[in-house]
Order: structure tokens, then sequence, then C-alpha cells
């Protein structure tokens, strides 16, 4: 395993991030995932209940290949 970047607190390995980006270009991490389709869904979601926000899903950097 690499980095502790990968891991929560669990330990388990959440590799998929979503990030909301406000108009000011300000970028927050929402929460991690362990898959991408997991992350996609909730970002899906957030982007139809927060329309003034964009939510990206992004690899963490360091989590592998």
């Amino acid at each position: 395993m690499r980095g502790s970047d990968t891991m929560s607190e669990s330990g388990a390995v959440l590799p998929w991030q979503v990030i909301r980006q406000d108009d000011g270009g300000n970028r927050y991490r929402v929460g991690r995932y362990a898959t991408q389709a997991e992350a996609q869904k909730v970002a899906d979601g957030l982007d139809h209940r927060h329309r003034h926000q964009v939510y990206r899903v992004e690899r963490v950097q360091g989590a592998g290949p």
C-alpha cells in the first residue's frame, strides 16, 4: 500500500474523492470513496441538488494505478 493518503481511519482503501468547486474557484473535498462509480453517484446526486456548485470526481494522488 502506498502512502496514508489512500486509507481512511478504518484502514479502508479510498482512492476516489468528490471535490466541490465554488464560483470563486475554491475547492473542498466532500468525501473519499472506494470506487469511481460510488464517487460519481455521490457527485451526480449533489450536482442535482446544488446547481450553483460544481462537483468533480478525482483519483487521489499517490493512490496507485
